[in-house]
């Protein structure tokens, strides 16, 4: 028997990222040389004064349910992080603590979002938000910020974008997959544009604003345009910087009664955070920032290879990034070159059983024609990986 599903669910795509990843161990189980590409996460082990945290609340017992919108002290500690590294002033009836920031923004889509509403989405974007929406009822307008506009949407486009339908409007900045940032500058000529439609929300996604190497400081859009703070929610966690994915703590600043609404929501789906997580993110928050800066110049300098080294194969245009741990380059004339390979997707499954790589095709995000390539593996991976490539690229311009 057959049983039906719900147009909800069915309009929706599992996530591809995480698919990769599941695709590469697959292929690793099975005994292949898989060089996993994939992956968004940090490929660095979780600080130990971090983990030490966590055993002791273990060992102390600290194992039982906690309020739905987080601890007392981690939400003071997240009270903190926002004063000291941004300059936002948030009373614990204004954080959310949820299982990661994918979560949070779930929250918020489901808390604000009613059939037809409309949310802005810049293009390539993470893979999440589109279908996030969609589960909430909502519509997303997707608009286009490719290579040709550096990843970037501009002051022209939002306005053209923006209707009396347009209850939400999204900013991943780095961004995941280009790994863009915008500028103080920027974000102030489109808060601009935001102020003319008071009915709009704004999130701002801040999870990579420690991973990054341009040369100004990070700003979102609360520090060009303070004015949209009433309606702004400011997205971030601890998975990216602190190397702590598996431990799924997000957190969430913004108004009162948008954060009560998402608080609501998350009563009724997950309820607290892991008890245990959530001792080990005071501990992110509280205590030494240094393995921050290690990871990220780990990170800068992958990143400048891979960028130096993927420009000089054929086929394939890699700009440099802003920060976070991806490169996102343009692979059109590898694909026009291959036989059989008709778009990024099947360039992507051409890679796996060729070169035993994986990565992520640029259609995921909504811009084909692209790959994600994820540098946080080592150096050696890296390097290997590229050779995989420089060789498949060889054999076609010896063909």
């Amino acid at each position: 028997m057959s049983i039906k599903l719900s147009a909800r669910v069915q309009a929706v795509k599992p996530s591809p990222t995480l698919a990769v990843t599941a695709r590469a161990q697959t292929l690793r189980a099975a005994g292949k040389d898989i060089i996993g590409l994939g992956a968004g996460e940090p490929d660095f082990d979780t600080p130990d004064h971090i983990k030490e945290a966590a055993i002791a609340a273990v060992k102390g017992g600290f194992t039982k349910y906690t309020a739905v919108d987080g601890t007392p002290e981690l939400k003071q500690a997240i009270i903190a992080k926002f004063q000291r590294e941004n300059g936002f002033l948030y009373t614990p009836d204004q954080i959310l603590v949820s299982c990661g920031g994918k979560q949070s923004f779930y929250n918020l889509a489901q808390a604000i979002l009613d059939p037809g509403d409309e949310v802005i989405i810049p293009t390539p974007y993470w893979v999440s938000y589109p279908d996030m929406v969609l589960l909430a009822g909502g519509a997303p307008m997707l608009v286009h910020a490719g290579a040709d506009r550096k990843f970037k949407i501009t002051p022209d486009q939002l306005r053209a974008s923006m209707t009396q339908q347009t209850r939400l409007v999204v900013i991943n900045s780095p961004s995941n997959p280009s790994g863009v940032a915008y500028t103080r500058a920027e974000l102030a000529a489109l808060g601009e544009v935001l102020l003319e439609f008071p009915r709009a929300v704004i999130a701002t996604d801040d999870i990579y604003e420690h991973i990054r190497w341009a040369d100004e400081p990070f700003v979102n859009i609360l520090h060009a345009c303070p004015d949209l703070a009433p309606r702004t929610l400011v997205l971030n966690g601890v998975s990216k910087a602190y190397a702590m994915t598996g431990w799924r703590i997000g957190y969430a600043g913004g108004p009162r009664e948008v954060i009560k609404a998402m608080k609501k929501v998350q009563s009724q789906s997950t309820s607290n955070p892991s008890s245990i997580s959530q001792v080990a993110a005071q501990a992110a928050l509280e205590g030494p920032q240094d393995c921050i800066r290690t990871m990220t110049a780990a990170f800068k300098e992958r990143h400048d290879y891979m960028v130096e080294r993927l420009n000089r194969i054929p086929g394939i245009a890699c700009p440099p990034t802003d920060g976070t741990f991806y490169v996102f380059p343009q692979v059109k004339g590898m694909i026009e070159a291959l036989a059989r390979v008709g778009n990024d997707l099947d360039l992507a499954e051409f890679l796996i059983e060729r070169a035993g790589i994986t990565l992520v095709p640029g259609s995921a995000f909504g811009l084909a024609g692209h790959v994600r390539i994820s540098i946080a593996t080592s150096r050696e991976n890296l390097e290997r990986a590229l050779g995989r490539i420089e060789e498949v690229a060889s054999e076609v311009i010896e063909a």
